[in-house]
């Protein structure tokens, strides 16, 4: 027995020093420290990712694409931009839309390369959900619903449209490089028409040289568009390149070319403008021109707009009136208060109005501050007032109507402060910034932002 444990003792140790022997030979030599794996990435085991991947039918990968986009989870991302490899344009179109759920910018690179996908109707919906990227307006979820969309969208004829982002909001330069190529896309004149309209939009004036040649297409609706969007971003130096345009042979064209040449200040522009206000048999000639006039506001068509006033076309005198606005010309005083009194419609009043305040008198800005709750002529009356108080002293006699009862009038008052307001603006908009009317206080923050933004004033600190 006691041999037996003897033999046991000694097997004992001698394991103990071979073990010891062994750990000093590997610290006196160590070995690098192999890296831990990575994690696996917290998409790898989502349900909706495997079915993206894997869905037997388009229906299901389709519906995983949408799943995904609504559960907002940004490790999924890079699956979602892998699945615009799918040959089913349905699953594209979803993945498309389920990317511009996420309002991060890693988004944007997939985005962008849908926009070159072979699939009009995928390239059209990427390219308004780059734009909805900066807007918040994202095209319908669904195939049916998003296809009978677009198909009208593709069949119909140019509307004008003034949607626009926000002042201060930055946009990727990249994303104008995209837009300006599927602009120049010749694959499919419907997300063409889509991303002009887009460079409008997001104002990029990097654009505007490429927007004047698009200006000029054979195709009168990509070529309204141009010119729609040129008049959004205002460059001026754009506009003599346009002034061609008002010889078109396509009437719509001639149109929108009168406006967009005047919208951007155009001087060499005048004489043409007038000849046709002049001129032309074609009323609707007549009134885009007066309207061309009207944006520019020289004194030299100040007798073209006087008796303008009294034109039998209600658009005309509204544009005769604006016209006086801007030329801001004392001399006509008289005559403005005249036609005035004795206007009937009221499209051509509030213009008059507006051109009255414009040479100072008070009462006429109220009846202008009065049509901002107005449901029909509340944003003209928006645009006028803006175009006012671009002029410092116009600023502190709207001030006090920031406490109007009216939240249709506080509202509209605060977009107007966010394009023209100024550093004084800002302690005006403090209060309304916690008004009681959930619109009116989110504008009054958006008036903030942009004011901040345009005057380089960052924004204090959250308190904690």
């Amino acid at each position: 027995m006691k041999r037996s444990f003897l033999m046991l003792v000694l097997f004992i140790s001698a394991f103990l020093f071979s073990s010891f022997s062994m750990l000093r030979a590997q610290n006196s030599n160590p070995t690098p420290p192999t890296a831990p794996a990575s994690p696996p990435p917290a998409a790898s085991g989502n349900p909706s990712v495997m079915l993206l991947k894997t869905g037997h039918t388009e229906s299901v990968r389709a519906k995983a694409a949408d799943d995904l986009g609504k559960a907002g989870d940004r490790t999924t991302i890079p699956a979602l931009g892998d699945a615009l490899k799918d040959a089913s344009p349905k699953v594209r179109h979803e993945v498309v839309l389920a990317l511009a759920q996420f309002h991060q910018s890693d988004v944007l690179p997939p985005l962008e390369a849908a926009t070159k996908d072979v699939d009009d109707g995928v390239r059209m919906t990427a390219v308004q959900c780059l734009v909805g990227y900066y807007t918040g307006n994202l095209p319908p979820s669904g195939w049916t619903g998003f296809m009978k969309k677009n198909w009208q969208r593709a069949t119909s004829h140019f509307q004008a449209d003034d949607s626009k982002i926000d002042p201060g909001v930055n946009v990727d330069p990249s994303v104008v490089t995209t837009l300006v190529g599927v602009m120049k896309d010749t694959r499919s004149n419907a997300a063409s028409r889509e991303a002009t309209k887009g460079l409008g939009i997001l104002l990029a004036r990097a654009a505007a040289p490429d927007l004047v040649v698009t200006a000029h297409s054979s195709d009168a609706d990509l070529s309204r568009e141009a010119l729609n969007s040129l008049g959004k971003i205002k460059d001026r130096d754009s506009g003599p390149k346009l002034v061609d345009l008002l010889d078109s042979p396509n009437k719509d064209i001639k149109r929108d070319a009168c406006v967009t040449v005047g919208i951007l200040r155009t001087k060499d522009a005048v004489a043409k403008l007038q000849t046709i206000f002049q001129s032309d048999p074609d009323q609707k000639d007549k009134a885009a021109a007066m309207q061309g006039l009207a944006y520019l506001g020289d004194k030299v068509s100040v007798p073209v707009f006087t008796p303008a006033l009294w034109n039998d076309n209600k658009d005309i005198r509204q544009g005769a009136a604006e016209g006086l606005a801007r030329a801001a010309d004392p001399q006509c005083l008289s005559e403005l208060q005249r036609a005035d009194l004795a206007e009937k419609d009221e499209g051509p009043k509030l213009a008059m109005e507006y051109a009255l305040a414009a040479l100072g008198k008070d009462d006429a800005l109220r009846d202008v501050v009065s049509e901002l709750g107005s449901k029909v002529h509340g944003d003209v009356a928006r645009v006028y007032l803006t175009e006012l108080t671009r002029n410092p002293s116009f600023l502190t006699k709207l001030y006090p109507y920031l406490q109007s009862p009216e939240n249709g009038v506080r509202k509209r008052l605060c977009v107007v402060l966010m394009y023209s307001g100024d550093q004084s603006s800002l302690a005006q908009l403090d209060r309304l910034e916690h008004d009681t009317d959930g619109d009116v206080a989110k504008a009054a923050l958006n008036a903030k932002r942009a004011i901040r933004a345009r005057m380089d004033s960052p924004a204090p600190a959250d308190k904690p």
